[in-house]
């Protein structure tokens, strides 16, 4: 395994000059320099319409439409570019790939969703009320009996939920909030096969990579699912998002939301109702260099290794620091698993409850308030993991989430782990 190399990786940010603590990664990351040296360039030099025959217009449509789409492709090992589609925001992909696939959606079929992040419960929960389906929770539940917020996803509470009615099934390969890394292979092969044995005709997955995408190596052939969303803006790229489409799904599954005129049922390009942020889309074409840059091999297997390594030592301090007695006593309680290991990422939610509790928001302020490390407090649009905590935390308040990632050093979480002291010490 290669030896990770953080100050080369920080090199790649000049954000990072500033000496500020970015602690709230999971909420997006800072974008490289590649990232805005090609936003700048295609503005600058190729920011024509797309599709004509002069010389400048076909250089932007091969960046925008060949290059883009070939390069996300790679990042999640699809087939072909053809199954990429572009948009604004994880939500609004998902929101129109629910709509792509409506004229299919019967009364009666059922949508199973686990209670994290919204972007993929809310276009779920819309078309299950516009068609008559079903909507089904595979909700969190408690792993350590000390600590009733210490919940994760469970293989054994999603399997009777399925039915023969099950059409779609909708789960985060990492949670936002929980920080936990999901078996997906797993879940998907017993998902596939429970549902055969209970009969079910079609049943296609979605999965929500935002969160892993920064931490590890999307497969989603590997995997066998039929669609998977992710955010650049995670990964050190610009504010846009990327969408798979097994091509099978989008012959079979995604009718068009396009022009009537135009005629592409092959193309994911049939649920992109007009053109995405031509110049941001390029911007991702930076991504893939960077990451193979971290490491000698040259592959992104091997720099998502490099990282997936380096990252714990960022996380073995912090959580060690906020389960140990004196934490414990004082009232801090980990929201998610109180572990350290490959099945983790570093982001860490915590409350402080007991004897002296502490709102989250107070928290967070604090940190702002001593200058120069930004950490955030709320529910991370996964209202219905937060709201369905037991005992009752207020959603508004939420958690605390400390969120780090490959370009953070081990000085500073010992930074914020002495602010985290005074805090809980005062």
């Amino acid at each position: 395994m290669s030896t990770f190399d953080v100050m080369k990786a920080r090199s790649n940010f000049p954000s990072l000059n500033t000496g500020y603590i970015f602690a709230d990664n999971a909420g997006g990351s800072q974008a490289i320099k590649g990232v805005v040296d090609r936003i700048s360039d295609y503005l600058l030099n190729t920011n024509v319409q797309l599709g004509a025959g002069y010389s400048i217009s076909v250089l932007s449509t091969k960046r925008a439409l060949v290059e883009a789409p070939t390069e996300a492709a790679k990042f999640v090992n699809a087939i072909s570019p053809d199954e990429i589609v572009f948009g604004g925001s994880s939500t609004m992909n998902l929101e129109n790939l629910a709509r792509g696939l409506e004229p299919g959606i019967q009364a009666g079929d059922e949508f199973i969703v686990a209670a994290e992040h919204e972007a993929n419960i809310g276009p779920w929960r819309k078309l299950a009320a516009r068609r008559g389906a079903v909507l089904k929770y595979w909700n969190a539940t408690q792993t350590y009996p000390n600590n009733p917020f210490s919940v994760s996803l469970k293989i054994e509470d999603l399997l009777p939920l399925i039915s023969s009615k099950t059409r779609i099934i909708a789960f985060a390969a990492c949670s936002n909030v929980l920080g936990s890394i999901v078996p997906v292979r797993d879940i998907v092969q017993a998902a596939r096969a429970t549902a055969k044995e209970q009969g079910a005709v079609k049943v296609e997955i979605c999965l929500d990579c935002v969160a892993f995408a920064p931490h590890r190596l999307i497969d989603v052939q590997y995997w066998d699912v039929d669609f998977c969303v992710l955010s650049f803006y995670k990964i050190c790229g610009p504010h846009t998002s990327a969408l798979y489409i097994r091509s099978s799904a989008l012959m079979a599954s995604v009718t068009s939301m396009t022009h009537h005129f135009l005629k592409m049922e092959h193309k994911s390009y049939k649920i992109q109702p007009g053109g995405p942020s031509y110049e941001l889309i390029y911007g991702t074409t930076a991504v893939i260099p960077y990451l193979l840059s971290l490491t000698p091999s040259n592959t992104l297997a091997a720099s998502f290794d490099a990282i997936a390594a380096y990252e714990q030592t960022l996380l073995e301090p912090l959580m060690t620091y906020l389960t140990a007695p004196a934490q414990v006593a004082r009232g801090v309680r980990i929201v998610g698993e109180e572990k350290v290991d490959l099945s983790r990422v570093p982001t860490i939610s915590f409350v402080v409850v007991g004897d002296k509790p502490m709102k989250s928001k107070d928290i967070a302020h604090i940190f702002d308030h001593k200058g120069g490390v930004g950490v955030r407090h709320g529910y991370f649009y996964a209202y219905s993991l937060i709201d369905g905590l037991s005992p009752k935390i207020d959603p508004g308040d939420g958690v605390v989430r400390i969120s780090l990632v490959h370009y953070n050093t081990v000085q500073e979480v010992n930074r914020i782990i002495e602010i985290l002291a005074e805090i809980l010490g005062a």
